[in-house]
C-alpha cells in the first residue's frame, strides 16, 4: 500500500511496532510505535490528510481519533473484518471490530470501512488463517502438503496488492466515504492452491488430506490459538459445504475490488508465481 500511494505521488508516514520498522520503500517516513498507545505518539498525525487505521484497539481507538482529527485529519479508511455483522447481535461491551468502526463513525471525519477477506500472503506473514501457514516449509522441504479439507475445503483469499489497491482509492478518492467496502476474494479450493505453488515452482507436491485434529495439532506446534483454528476449520468446511451461495454473495458485493481499483483482480496463480522462492 505505502508503493502504491508513493506511486501516486503522495507523502506517506507509518507509525510502525517496533518488530516492523524495517523493509519499507524508499520515500516513506517510518515512526515507531504503536496505534495501540496514540498518546505517545500524538505527533504522527501533523500534517497529515488521511488515515489508514489498522491495529487500533476499542480501548484507545478514540484517543487516536481525537487526535487525528485536531491534527486536521480528514478521513479515516479502517481495515476491519468479517465481525462486526456478528458483533451487533451482542452486548457493546463484548465488541471489537464493531466497536471501531463505530468510533470512527462518531468521530466527525469522512470514514469508509474495509471488510476484507484474508489476504493470500497470510501464510508468508503468519497471520489469519491458518491453513497453509505451514506450506512453505512442507513443500520446500518435503514437497509435500498435509491438510484436512484437502478436496472439500474452500477459502476466500484476495491477493494483497489489491486489498492495499481497495484501500488506496478509498483514501484518495470521496467515492467510498460512508460506506462499508466488502473488499472480497472468489473462495479457493484447498488442493488448486497447492497446484498453483506446484506449477510456480515447476515441480511436483504431494497433496494428502488428514483428518481436521491432525491439522489443528500441526497448527497448534506452530503457535496458532485455538481460536483461530477453529475459525480455519469452520470456514474450510462452510465454504466448501456453501460454495454456490456463498460465492453468489461474493459476485453480488458493490462495489467490487475492481470497480474501486479499475484493475482486474489478481489470481492465487498470480501470488504462486511471485511468491515461489517461498516453496523453492
Amino acid at each position: 500500500m505505502a508503493r502504491q500511494l508513493l506511486d501516486a505521488g503522495d507523502r506517506v508516514r507509518v507509525l510502525a511496532e517496533p518488530e516492523q520498522v524495517d523493509g519499507w520503500p524508499d520515500g516513506v517516513e517510518v515512526v515507531e510505535g504503536s496505534i495501540t498507545r496514540p498518546l505517545e505518539h500524538a505527533g504522527v498525525f501533523t500534517g497529515v490528510d488521511g488515515v489508514f487505521l489498522a491495529g487500533a484497539i476499542p480501548a484507545t481507538v478514540r484517543d487516536a481519533l481525537e487526535i487525528a482529527k485536531g491534527a486536521g485529519v480528514r478521513r479515516i479508511v479502517v481495515l476491519s473484518s468479517h465481525g462486526p455483522e456478528y458483533e451487533e447481535t451482542y452486548s457493546p461491551e463484548t465488541w471489537f471490530w464493531l466497536a471501531i468502526e463505530r468510533a470512527v463513525e462518531r468521530s466527525g471525519m469522512g470514514w469508509t470501512h474495509i471488510r476484507p477477506s484474508a489476504v493470500m500472503g497470510a501464510m508468508i506473514e503468519g497471520t489469519y488463517p491458518a491453513t497453509g501457514s505451514d506450506w512453505p516449509d512442507t513443500i520446500s522441504g518435503e514437497r509435500i502438503v498435509r491438510e484436512a479439507f484437502l478436496d472439500g475445503g474452500h477459502y476466500p483469499f484476495i491477493h494483497e496488492d489489491d486489498l492495499a489497491a481497495v484501500a488506496v482509492a478509498a483514501l484518495r478518492t470521496d467515492d467510498h466515504v460512508g460506506a462499508v467496502v466488502e473488499a472480497v476474494g472468489l473462495p479457493i479450493n484447498t488442493r488448486s492452491r497447492v497446484t498453483s505453488i506446484a506449477e510456480a515452482i515447476g515441480r511436483d507436491i504431494s497433496a494428502v488430506e488428514v483428518a481436521p485434529e491432525e491439522s489443528r495439532a500441526t497448527w497448534r506446534r506452530r503457535g496458532w490459538p485455538d481460536s483461530g483454528i477453529d475459525v480455519t476449520l469452520y470456514a474450510l468446511q462452510e465454504y466448501g459445504a456453501r460454495l454456490t451461495e456463498l460465492t453468489r454473495w461474493t459476485l453480488d458485493q458493490r462495489p467490487t475490488v475492481r470497480e474501486s481499483t479499475g484493475l482486474p483482480m489478481r489470481g492465487f496463480d498470480d501470488w504462486a508465481s511471485e511468491n515461489a522462492h517461498l516453496f523453492r
